[in-house]
């Protein structure tokens, strides 16, 4: 135990401080939906189906008014709030980290205004490092939208991801594939020409294959069950699913149940062997 509170709680090396330098300067920015953070809006509209309809078609158990009343979810990289809300709204309990403070202020002002979700969601600013030695198998579900692709160690990100999901939890992961299509798309034409980011929102070098991904997640005791690429539409302003994981893609992942024991997600879903029927997705 010595042994794990050293590897996680003394540094927190996901952490990449040039990457937290350019969020500090929109951090007043997240609930701006005609803003730099438009397109993150926009994707809750694929976002926030995927996630919920993936989690009821694994559980027998739900309410009809707050389909994910008892679900524990960890949102990580949780900004302003903008997906932490909408998981809230539909009955889960949410803990959102961000290791920036004014992020973190941002998320909490604005789910003052709702008294249901200020009792649902609480805000940490922390790095997910800080949080593993007491959280510890803590919760059913994790989502890391728009985030693997500015951390600064992405194999110390899943092993903490999956030191803090419960055996059987659910890992959602939304991204950017790292090729020459994501290059154009996701740098040159959403950053340069087109300004649907700010420039220097992100870095190619950074953009995370399908294919390693899912290898870092298998190597930490999780299995991809689900991998769905995302396009987004500039000129609507909108997010569809797609064959293609060649830009955008969303990944769900298992974490695997106590040895002996069969998990019932083995067993593939409907959700999981159809494309989405949800509209609408991310590039941040």
């Amino acid at each position: 135990m010595l042994t794990l509170k050293r590897l996680f709680s003394t540094s927190h090396p996901s952490v990449d401080l040039k990457e937290m330098k350019k969020f500090q300067r929109l951090a007043h920015k997240w609930w701006d939906e005609e803003g730099e953070y438009s397109a993150l809006h926009s994707m809750n509209d694929i976002r926030v189906p995927f996630i919920r309809d993936t989690l009821l078609n694994m559980s027998s158990n739900y309410h009809l008014g707050n389909p994910l009343s008892g679900v524990k979810i960890l949102d990580v990289g949780c900004g302003g709030g903008l997906l932490s809300e909408p998981l809230g709204r539909l009955g889960a309990s949410v803990t959102g980290i961000d290791p920036l403070e004014d992020n973190i202020r941002t998320a909490d002002q604005h789910k003052s205004f709702d008294p249901v979700l200020a009792k649902r969601i609480q805000y940490k600013s922390s790095s997910l490092e800080e949080i593993v030695e007491e959280s510890m198998e803590t919760f059913d579900v994790i989502v890391a939208s728009e985030v693997v692709e500015h951390v600064a160690d992405l194999e110390m990100f899943i092993k903490c991801c999956s030191r803090v999901l419960k055996p059987e939890g659910s890992l959602f992961i939304t991204t950017i594939n790292k090729t020459q299509l994501s290059y154009v798309l996701g740098i040159v034409v959403a950053e340069k020409i087109m300004g649907i980011v700010p420039e220097g929102t992100h870095e190619w070098e950074k953009f995370v294959p399908p294919e390693e991904l899912e290898r870092l997640l298998e190597s930490n005791g999780l299995s991809v069950k689900t991998v769905n690429g995302m396009l987004y539409n500039p000129l609507s302003g909108s997010w569809s699913w797609m064959e293609s994981t060649s830009v955008n893609y969303a990944m769900h992942a298992v974490k695997s149940g106590l040895q002996g024991q069969s998990s019932p997600t083995d067993v593939p879903s409907e959700m999981e062997s159809e494309q989405p029927s949800a509209t609408a997705g991310t590039t941040m």
